[in-house]
């Protein structure tokens, strides 16, 4: 609420990242990683105002597969009149069920729609995931050996070997 009445309120969090100066070779981090809501709103939008790419999570249900060509029309919306730079990184399947036959489905479709930019990992619906939160942990702290845990520990290592060989394709 208090973004919106603020001048160049779409760019509050890019200038506040711009302040950590990312880019230089002393910098902190290799990588910020922004959770949003799954809705568009200011903070959303701030966020992709001031990001380089979006990795989206796609649960494996029938109407995940609508928001997310409604996610693309936003992402080109924000390309076009905010950050001409943001583009899609991956998408990454979530809450995967794979005795469910709509799981597979949706993958099925992604995969066919999306091709390379869907991850090879995917998320299965864990119970141990869904816990975390009401602990106030993480799911890596939670439980590590979790099937949820290692299957974002897999999903990290292949963001990194995906980004090694984008940094190798531009060189």
């Amino acid at each position: 609420m208090e973004l919106s009445s603020l001048e160049n309120r779409t760019h509050r969090l890019q200038t506040a990242l711009r302040s950590l100066d990312l880019k230089s070779d002393e910098a902190a981090f290799d990588y910020v990683f922004i959770d949003c809501p799954p809705s568009l709103n200011l903070l959303t939008v701030n966020a992709l105002a001031a990001s380089d790419s979006v990795l989206v999570p796609l649960q494996s249900e029938f109407f995940a597969l609508e928001g997310l060509s409604q996610l693309m029309k936003t992402i080109e919306r924000v390309r076009e009149g905010i950050n001409p730079r943001l583009e899609i990184q991956g998408v990454v399947l979530t809450m995967t069920d794979r005795r469910n036959n709509l799981s597979m489905q949706v993958e099925e479709d992604a995969r066919g729609a999306l091709g390379s930019l869907v991850y090879q990992t995917v998320v299965p619906r864990n119970v141990r995931l869904s816990e975390a939160p009401s602990h106030g942990l993480p799911a890596i702290v939670y439980d590590q050996q979790c099937a949820g845990s290692v299957a974002y520990q897999a999903l990290a290592g292949e963001f990194l070997q995906r980004e090694a060989s984008s940094l190798r394709e531009q060189v």
